[in-house]
């Protein structure tokens, strides 16, 4: 019943993390391309949106390099409550009013004063950047805490894949209505008008539900004791890069999961400009994260049995042929919903399972590092994941940005205002650079990984027998 109760627990962590990160790292810029700035002097607005998108994409590749520090810090922390727990109440509750915060104008700054508003914005976008950071590390990288067994590592991968994924998808039904909502609330609206009052409702939303998904793990959960965790010497903070860069099994991993994260994050954040702007129908965008989401549940379901049947390399690799085969068919698909809705599919069932392959890999190199270099870093290893989350995260906003500035999808344009130059200025951002991107990180762990499972069990024993004769 105990380990019950920290499954859910973990899992519902999870769920509130990813529609935050959703709501962060797919549809902040939606907002801030259609609805943040005064549209009626086209050239400023351009002008802005180029500056936001550049001062994020920066931001957040500078505050990358703090991360692995951060897991240093909360590797080294001891308190009464552990050493995850403390961090993950602070990252959580600020995180959540500085969501809040960048889902508005700040008071009409953006009209005002908009170079005063730049700079409150940059303010706050680092302050969100940075306890994100310590949530996102400080949730991670309690799985290998919670057990070192791989067995029991993949059903808490599994089970909080399942809540990341009813989170994220959730938010990908929810957005369109929500906001519609909040602006008919706040701003008076009808139809399917939108309003920056309904995105902060939206926000405030998101905002709620990653808090207390927070405050779930952390009443639910608790860190297991061990020899292996017990003996593990504490990290100089200076060491950081020197402990990760020894680790070749996690570099390459690392490498070929960013890849794979950037072309992933591509297409499912210009998504929902493919249904405005190509389609024609973003009312019906919803359906996306119905079907996602019961897709979602059945991949993460599949992935125990998976694993166990053709291991964690096909899986990965294996997976990334059958988004491969989503893409082409999303080529063909033109403007007719029941394809795309198809390739959306097929190019979505794989990913929770290639997400859960890579971070039973990445855990499991806990203990790999902790052999060949004698330091056991949980949070500094497990930061390495968020990290590359975050890093294609920004990237993925800057190119969108790009994307939606080339091709004319900003303001209040309509599909009929999309030119043949810009539609093929899209689809190279949305398709083709995707696809070249997590084809590359396919080859990548295929030739070089080779921290398999039976791997990780042979190192497990090793370090038992070798601390215990210490």
């Amino acid at each position: 019943m105990k380990q019950l109760k920290q499954y859910l627990s973990y899992a519902l962590g999870a769920f509130g993390h990813d529609a935050f990160y959703s709501a962060l790292s797919t549809y902040f810029m939606i907002f801030v391309t259609s609805q943040l700035f005064d549209n009626s002097h086209s050239g400023l607005g351009a002008k802005m949106i180029g500056i936001v998108t550049t001062m994020i994409v920066v931001i957040r590749i500078a505050e990358i390099t703090l991360d692995p520090f951060i897991g240093g810090i909360i590797d080294n922390t001891e308190t009464r409550y552990g050493k995850f727990k403390p961090w993950l109440f602070t990252g959580a509750a600020v995180s959540s009013i500085a969501l809040i915060l960048i889902f508005t104008n700040l008071g009409g700054l953006t009209t005002k004063s908009p170079y005063l508003y730049l700079i409150l914005f940059g303010i706050i976008f680092v302050i969100l950047d940075v306890f994100y950071s310590i949530k996102d590390i400080s949730f991670w990288s309690m799985l290998p805490a919670l057990t070192i067994d791989s067995d029991k590592r993949a059903k808490f991968g599994t089970i909080s894949r399942f809540g990341s994924t009813l989170g994220a998808q959730g938010v990908v039904i929810a957005v369109v209505p929500l906001v519609t909502f909040f602006s008919h609330i706040f701003s008076g609206t009808s139809g399917e008008t939108e309003t920056r009052a309904g995105w902060l409702g939206f926000a405030i939303v998101i905002a709620l539900v990653s808090f207390l998904g927070a405050m779930a793990t952390i009443w639910g959960t608790k860190e297991t004791k061990n020899l292996i965790r017990e003996s593990a010497e504490k990290i100089r903070l200076r060491d950081v890069f020197k402990v990760l860069g020894k680790n070749d099994q996690l570099m390459w991993l690392a490498l070929s999961y960013f890849l794979f994260a950037l072309g992933y994050t591509i297409t499912n954040s210009l998504l929902i400009y493919y249904f405005r702007y190509v389609l024609g129908r973003q009312s019906d965008y919803y359906l996306v994260g119905v079907i996602t989401a019961i897709l979602g549940m059945v991949s993460v379901a599949l992935f125990p049995v998976m694993v166990k049947w053709v291991k964690r390399k096909t899986i990965y690799t294996g997976g990334i042929i059958f988004m491969l085969c989503g893409y082409v068919l999303f080529l063909t698909a033109g403007h007719h919903l029941i394809p795309v809705l198809v390739a959306v599919s097929l190019y979505f069932f794989p990913y929770p399972m290639i997400f859960l392959a890579a971070l039973m890999t990445i855990t499991d190199s806990v203990e790999y590092g902790q052999l060949k270099i004698g330091n056991r870093n949980e949070s500094v290893t497990l930061a390495v994941r968020p990290l590359l989350d975050k890093l294609a995260g920004a990237f993925s906003n800057g190119i969108v940005g790009i994307a939606a500035v080339l091709a004319g999808m900003t303001g209040n344009a309509l599909p009929s205002d999309i030119s043949s130059h810009g539609l093929s200025i899209f689809k190279l951002f949305i398709f083709f650079g995707p696809m070249i991107l997590i084809a590359i990180a396919a080859l990548l762990y295929f030739f070089k990984i080779k921290l398999s499972e039976e791997k990780h069990a042979q190192i497990v024993q090793q370090l038992e027998h070798k601390l215990s004769t210490k």
